[in-house]
């Protein structure tokens, strides 16, 4: 790894570790690679969302999706200095297996000027059936450049 991915690693680190809501979900992020990423988050009872099945809840699953979309987009060769999500649409195609993890991958698949388009998948132990598919738009804010007075 060059010094380059290694700050842009630092900084999707720093991103991620900023969101107080990352923390208390115990996200972790397993890979980040030019646009692209991969967040997975441990099963915790405290986000069971149904206390009969043991499931966990979908609101922590979309946090899962909507941080790895993000780090996804900080990640891109383009290298912004910051997002936002525009919009995330997230469709549920299952239940997360009670007990496993939940991983997140997520792909810049197009970039404009201005903003970013993601695709994301969440997944457990069974990757060939995912948890979760989302589409996101997210804002690109470029680093401003001293301009002289």
């Amino acid at each position: 790894m060059d010094r380059h991915e290694e700050a842009k690693l630092r900084v999707a680190r720093q991103f991620i570790e900023a969101i107080p809501h990352s923390r208390a979900l115990g996200m972790q992020l397993d890979a980040l690679t030019n646009g692209v990423a991969e967040i997975s988050m441990p099963y915790d009872l405290r986000l069971v969302g149904d206390p009969r099945t043991g499931v966990i809840h979908g609101g922590a699953v979309s946090a899962l999706m909507d941080t790895c979309c993000g780090a996804a987009v900080m990640s891109h060769p383009e290298a912004p200095a910051g997002t936002a999500t525009i919009d995330l649409r997230i469709d549920y195609m299952r239940a997360a297996t009670p007990g496993q993890r939940i991983r997140a991958r997520a792909a810049c698949y197009h970039v404009t000027r201005s903003v970013a388009f993601v695709r994301a998948t969440a997944f457990d132990d069974d990757a060939d059936h995912p948890v979760a598919s989302a589409t996101g738009a997210f804002t690109i804010e470029r680093a401003r450049k001293d301009t002289p007075a």
